[in-house]
């Protein structure tokens, strides 16, 4: 190659190194949330699920997540969930299970047994929604991933949950 072949050539190359669009947008919090807990929580703010959205009106954009075998969705009204929460908005989650397949009526009367595991931990805690899916303040002892599976009706779906710390 010539030497003014080489010189155009590196000349692209530098050039092609610089750009004026600068360093790229940081993750979103939940997704950088997500990342530095390990935690594989599907947080979803598009539209509810269909079978979800009764009771809403207009648009059901809401941040939630969707049981990992799509049966139950947790509506996150307190959002981001907060360990520690002090005076403010609750770690406030609305349970809405999928109707089941056959159920002549979608709502149903047993408790909703909610039991989490702190993600690389021991740390296991139960909790009960009276009445079976439905609104709850859901309030865990530490920040970090939890993964839940939750019971109800003769039914089990598992999902898991990020929480960060008041203090962070």
């Amino acid at each position: 190659m010539s030497r003014p072949g080489r010189v155009l050539v590196v000349s692209v190359v530098v050039l092609a190194g610089c750009t004026t669009a600068g360093p790229p947008d940081p993750p979103p919090s939940d997704v950088a949330s997500a990342a530095s807990t390990g935690c594989p929580s599907r947080l979803d703010t598009g539209p509810l699920p269909e079978w979800a959205d009764a009771g809403f009106s207009g648009d059901t954009r809401v941040p939630h997540v969707l049981g990992a075998r799509g049966d139950i969705v947790a509506v996150l009204f307190g959002h981001p969930l907060t360990h520690g929460r002090g005076d403010g908005p609750a770690n406030k989650v609305l349970w809405v299970a999928r109707p089941a397949p056959g159920a002549t009526d979608p709502a149903t009367s047993a408790t909703l047994v909610i039991t989490a595991t702190r993600d690389g931990t021991a740390t296991r805690v139960t909790r009960e929604v009276a009445g079976g899916p439905g609104p709850s303040i859901l309030d865990l002892p530490a920040p970090g991933c939890w993964h839940l599976r939750l019971d109800w009706s003769g039914r089990v779906d598992t999902l898991d949950l990020t929480y960060r710390s008041a203090a962070g």
